[in-house]
């Protein structure tokens, strides 16, 4: 069974991009989380062709690659570092000069000097991932509960709004930046998370615009859709639960993209959204079994969330039939900062 306060999947997963970017989106020294995002990006094929075998519906899947692009030649020095650390660590990633990133994806600026080209790193709609999720847990006999706001932990006894308390032998709490408030947990295992607030804009590719690849820069990215909707985004504000879009919020992220794709200029907007990503104190992962017996604990994702899910999920539901986590998520534990 799982609880949902709203509608399923209405907060960060609904307003992601989708991406699964594994070299593209880890930063310097992140060995352990390059690890854990690779070994997600190996299942996210096999996870996403079940999925949609189970709901009978489509997720999306695209492996067209990214593009990850230097705005200048001082983004371009700094590129070049990026690039060279990924290649150390196995990374399939290529260079390319402007004249092969324009022949390979024509709607680039042709200002840019530089390239990061990452075929391994692909994307999905996480929207369709939603509601196929959903369709899934119903066809294999789960439920989902919605507007079912969970407002204490009694151990493994959960406790709704609306007075009903629901036993069960092992609950997961995976209520993304909410996780640590939910009354009844003991202060120690009170998962440290904040909202770390993402603005994102939707637009509607018009011909002869269409982009292929995932395009990322400094300040923003684009992820198009098989649909032709492109998405647009996303700031990284830390201002607490606000979910307020602001003028220089979506001016940021504009401006951003326009600098990596100027044709945007003239597409329509069809959509903006604010999410609230769940970020840990070192911003990587909690998952793993807390000190109450039975409760285990499954947040702090922050920017890799739908990425990660492949990987959270199929150790997890291992985990919970008794099998031990797989070593690529021993450091992620959610009592390291217990022993910091």
């Amino acid at each position: 069974m799982v609880l949902e306060r709203d509608a399923a999947g209405s907060h960060a997963s609904r307003v992601a991009a989708g991406m699964l970017a594994a070299s593209a989106e880890v930063g310097f020294e992140e060995f352990d989380l390059y690890a854990l995002c690779a070994d997600a990006l190996r299942r996210w094929p096999r996870f996403a062709a079940e999925l949609e075998e189970d709901s009978g519906m489509k997720v999306d899947y695209r492996s067209n690659g990214t593009m990850v692009v230097a705005r200048d030649r001082d983004g371009a020095e700094s590129l070049r570092r990026a690039y060279e650390f990924q290649r150390e660590h196995g990374f399939s990633v290529r260079w390319l000069s402007r004249d092969e990133a324009l022949d390979l994806e024509p709607f680039l600026s042709p200002r840019i000097p530089a390239v990061i080209h990452a075929p391994e790193d692909h994307a999905v709609d996480n929207r369709a991932v939603i509601r196929a999720l959903v369709e899934a847990i119903g066809r294999l006999g789960g439920t989902v509960r919605e507007r079912a706001e969970v407002v204490r932990l009694h151990g493994t006894a959960v406790e709704l709004a609306d007075g009903t308390v629901l036993e069960g032998e092992r609950v997961v709490l995976a209520a993304g930046p909410w996780s640590r408030d939910i009354p009844g947990l003991p202060e120690s295992d009170r998962p440290p998370v904040r909202p770390v607030k993402g603005q994102i804009l939707e637009l509607r590719m018009q011909a002869p615009f269409k982009l292929t690849h995932v395009v990322r820069g400094a300040r923003a990215y684009l992820v198009p859709r098989s649909d032709g909707r492109l998405i647009v985004g996303a700031t990284s504000e830390e201002m607490g639960y606000n979910t307020e879009l602001t003028a220089g919020g979506i001016w940021s992220v504009l401006d951003g993209a326009w600098e990596l794709v100027p044709g945007i200029h003239d597409l329509p907007v069809i959509g903006m959204d604010v999410g609230l990503r769940p970020g840990s104190r070192d911003n990587q992962p909690l998952v793993g079994w807390s000190s109450v017996p039975g409760l285990y604990i499954a947040t702090g994702h922050y920017r890799h969330g739908v990425l990660l899910s492949a990987t959270t999920a199929e150790a997890s539901a291992d985990a919970l039939m008794g099998a031990e986590l797989p070593d690529v998520l021993h450091p992620f534990s959610p009592g390291r900062f217990k022993m910091a």
